[in-house]
């Protein structure tokens, strides 16, 4: 995927958690996205997680778009210094702009809105309804126990699996990249009652 003006939608969490590494590897994620001069687009929050991935990208002259509801705006203390801040009503909107900017995700450590946002664009590009890549960054075994659960589902024939290729995984920033990098769009390839 060629990333020079390419949109990509970060989540991650509006907590800066315990974990130095987490921070560090945000950071990177964020400069080399600059680097690459795609363009960052997150939550807007200006704390945790997000404000480290906005900040390491404007620090590295990258463009930087945040989406936050009007009621979050104080919450997660909305980022003054952004290219460009969209301020919206509602989660859906947020999640809507966000999706409709970006050319592929990358999903870093966070909590239940981490974890809503990557399921939904996963059964979104499930039902065909985009065909982006999506990049789970698995650091430090984060999602070990989410991946447990996502291939338990398919041995229980819940999820078939065929849609475990709906999202690829990383252990680190660099294979986050190179798994961009050679990005392709790809449709889901399930079959059933979806199609």
């Amino acid at each position: 995927m060629n990333l020079d003006g390419a949109g990509i939608a970060v989540f991650c969490s509006s907590s800066e958690g315990a974990a130095e590494g987490f921070r560090r590897a945000t950071a990177e994620l964020a400069a080399a996205l600059a680097q690459r001069r795609a363009v960052v687009i997150y939550g807007g929050a200006s704390v945790g997680l997000m404000g480290v991935l906005a900040d390491a990208a404007l620090a590295a002259l990258g463009r930087v778009v945040g989406v936050i509801p009007h009621q979050l705006a104080e919450k997660e203390i909305a980022h003054a210094g952004l290219t460009e801040l969209v301020i919206v009503h509602t989660m859906h909107e947020r999640k809507t702009i966000m999706s409709q900017r970006a050319a592929g995700y990358i999903v870093l450590p966070g909590g239940f809105g981490t974890y809503e946002e990557f399921l939904e664009v996963v059964t979104w590009k499930q039902l065909a309804l985009h065909a982006k890549p999506i990049i789970l960054v698995n650091l430090d075994g984060f999602y070990d126990p989410l991946l447990a659960q996502v291939d338990r589902a398919i041995r229980e024939q819940l999820i078939k699996p065929a849609y475990r290729g709906l999202f690829d995984v990383a252990a680190n920033v660099p294979q986050a990249l190179a798994l961009l990098d050679r990005a392709e769009p790809r449709l889901s390839t399930g079959e059933g009652k979806w199609f």
